[in-house]
């Protein structure tokens, strides 16, 4: 096994210099993100674009994607959970258990799509109206829905098993297989809508159809001889044993994923009822540039976390500490430049999403509150994956809940009532949770940090 893993791995987790490591893991996960980003840009343009119904078809669309980062959380749920644990077991040289993980979690995936697969065909259309669709938009966004849920198993194992692809190591596998999807998208999508004539139909069709070219480039990988950790079907037999620590450490990034569309609901009706129509588009443009800011944090610590959890399962604590040190100041560092920016030249973000005066001003006041405490969110992404990374679940998942379901949804409803500028009362609700946020997780990770004896 070890002779296996030095000749086929992009990256030896227990033995490279930790700088030049997190370096080569980081920067494919980053660009996957970024390539993540455009890909669903790119698939919103060419809908826009539709003859006569673009608009209304746009929307219809953007409906479906609270219901779509459902289904990416539940991938979330198996996979983000199971790739850590299974490079704990690789690390503690258990490379028979580690497989067990990868396979029952391949199981669980596909359990997971058949229930969303069939719970979306029978209740999608309602579901899509408590989501927002109205009268005009419900044909589109039904119409789109109906066809991506038929990919749903695509969906979840080239989300999936991607997480398992750099688990090992092979971060450029892992990035190859996001960039394979986005080309196919981006091709087939202009085929299908216009020169089809499929519309929104034709958009659904070219993304499963992406995403299963990717479920097979993953499915190859992990079957052949270049993966450490090979899929075989002797161990996608579900195990409660194997699968309930793996949804445990999972909980985390599920709460963060699906909690997202909740909390866009919240800042937009509370915006819309105190500011108006400019506030919430203010509101879109500020979580834009949030999610621009996370990107690099989130590709940061998916490029730290096989590290970390490796040299923990291998009991190489000094390789630990100095995996997590190295993510803390890149992390910290990345977002007090973030935080620098938006504070003194917002206008080279808010320019890219309008040319609104109004609008950028208004926009401009906002952000000045919404991001106050940005310059401190490196620490909380640091101590939180790493918590992950560890395979501590019940830290992780308390940490996940208290941004956002303990302190930001209450804050945007009770912050109004203290303040006489009610709008800058809801924007204020980022801030006061992050703080509170941070500083929490870094006090519940020294004590965490303390107990990692080397």
């Amino acid at each position: 096994m070890r002779e296996k893993q030095k000749k086929a791995k992009e990256a030896n987790l227990g033995q490279d210099p930790i700088g030049g490591l997190l370096f080569k893991l980081a920067m494919p996960a980053i660009l996957a993100q970024l390539i993540n980003v455009l890909y669903n840009m790119v698939d919103r343009m060419y809908i826009g674009h539709i003859p006569n119904v673009g608009p209304s078809a746009l929307t219809g669309v953007g409906v479906t994607m609270p219901a779509i980062m459902c289904i990416s959380a539940f991938a979330a749920l198996v996979s983000m959970g199971g790739a850590p644990r299974a490079s704990i077991m690789m690390g503690k040289g258990e490379h028979k258990e580690a497989e067990k993980i990868l396979g029952n979690c391949t199981a669980m995936l596909c359990l997971v799509a058949v229930i969303l697969t069939t719970l979306f065909l029978i209740f999608g259309k309602d579901i899509l109206l408590i989501f927002g669709a109205s009268e005009n938009t419900i044909e589109y966004a039904w119409a789109y829905m109906q066809i991506y849920s038929c990919g749903t198993i695509f969906v979840q194992l080239a989300l999936g098993l991607n997480a398992f692809i750099n688990a090992q190591g092979f971060a450029k596998i892992g990035m190859l297989t996001v960039v394979i999807g986005a080309i196919c998208n981006i091709i087939l999508d202009p085929i299908f809508i216009f020169l089809l004539n499929m519309g929104v139909r034709g958009a659904a069709l070219a993304t499963i159809i992406s995403q299963g070219v990717s479920c097979v480039w993953i499915l190859k990988f992990l079957m052949g001889n270049k993966s450490t950790l090979r899929l075989q079907t002797k161990y996608m037999r579900i195990q409660p044993k194997v699968v309930i620590p793996c949804v445990a450490l999972g909980v985390s990034p599920f709460i963060m994923q699906f909690t997202e569309s909740i909390l866009n609901v919240c800042f937009n009706t509370s915006l819309l009822k105190y500011g108006g129509d400019t506030a919430v588009g203010a509101m879109t443009i500020l979580g834009s540039v949030m999610q621009f800011t996370m990107l690099p944090l989130q590709g940061l610590s998916q490029g730290a976390q096989p590290i970390v959890s490796f040299n923990y399962g291998a009991n190489n604590i000094k390789r630990v500490k100095k995996a997590f040190r190295l993510l803390l100041l890149c992390s910290l560092s990345f977002t007090v430049i973030m935080w620098t920016v938006c504070m003194l030249f917002p206008q080279l973000f808010i320019g890219i999403f309008t040319s609104d005066t109004q609008l950028a001003e208004y926009t401009k006041w906002a952000i000045h509150i919404y991001m106050a405490a940005t310059l401190i969110f490196g620490i909380q992404i640091a101590c939180q994956q790493t918590f992950i990374a560890l395979g501590n679940a019940k830290v992780s998942v308390f940490l996940a809940l208290l941004r956002k379901v303990i302190l930001l949804i209450p804050l945007i409803y009770i912050l109004p009532n203290f303040f006489d500028d009610k709008t800058m009362a809801v924007f204020l609700a980022e801030p006061v949770a992050d703080v509170i946020a941070v500083t929490t997780t870094a006090v519940l990770f020294a004590k965490e940090y303390r107990r990692l004896k080397e």
